[in-house]
């Protein structure tokens, strides 16, 4: 079977951003058979459907294009007030517009990093709650919730508490299976 195509996508566009950083270690930790490329969203523009109208956006297109071609998709989000990232939201918004929108039907995880005790809990409840409308086909278990993550993260943006590596670890083999399972071709 050809490799398994997973899509990472940061809700952060922070430089030091531990979600960005969590990506980074997930591409580290893939099951053999498959791949985790990272998509970054910090040059999609503000959702406009008058925009839309002349056509997507170049930075839009690709993401569309890279969701479209991959088997599965990884969130790492920020929580800003109780709920996930405008950037990230935005870029689902842009993504999810018809005609094919590419989200539908497809295997999807959560995790995510932040200095808060509960460690997304509320922003990635309300990501699955947008993706139920698109169709995503969530990973339920294990949840990532990476809390104090300023204690988790050194300097460089190396994970380096265990719990959480593991955490990532069987999430992504998760991902991978579940994405075997949906896979159309």
């Amino acid at each position: 079977m050809a490799d398994i195509r997973i899509l990472g996508i940061s809700g952060s566009l922070r430089k030091g951003s531990y979600n960005s950083a969590a990506l980074k270690v997930a591409a580290g930790l893939m099951p053999a058979g498959a791949r985790l490329e990272i998509f970054d969203i910090s040059g999609i523009p503000l959702y406009n459907e008058d925009a839309k109208a002349q056509g997507y956006p170049e930075p839009v297109q690709r993401l569309r294009e890279k969701i479209a071609a991959a088997d599965g998709v990884v969130f790492a989000t920020p929580e800003y007030n109780f709920s996930t990232s405008g950037v990230l939201k935005n870029a689902i918004d842009w993504a999810s517009r018809p005609p094919e929108q590419p989200f539908d039907d497809k295997a999807v995880a959560i995790m995510g990093a932040s200095g808060g005790v509960l460690g997304t809990a509320r922003a990635q409840y309300h990501l699955r709650q947008i993706g139920v409308f698109l169709n995503m086909r969530f990973v339920n278990k294990p949840e990532v919730f990476i809390g104090g993550a300023a204690s988790k993260f050194d300097a460089a943006g190396n994970l380096t508490d265990e719990t959480a590596k593991g955490l990532i670890r069987n999430l992504m083999a998760e991902l991978v299976t579940w994405s075997k399972r949906l896979k159309k071709d």
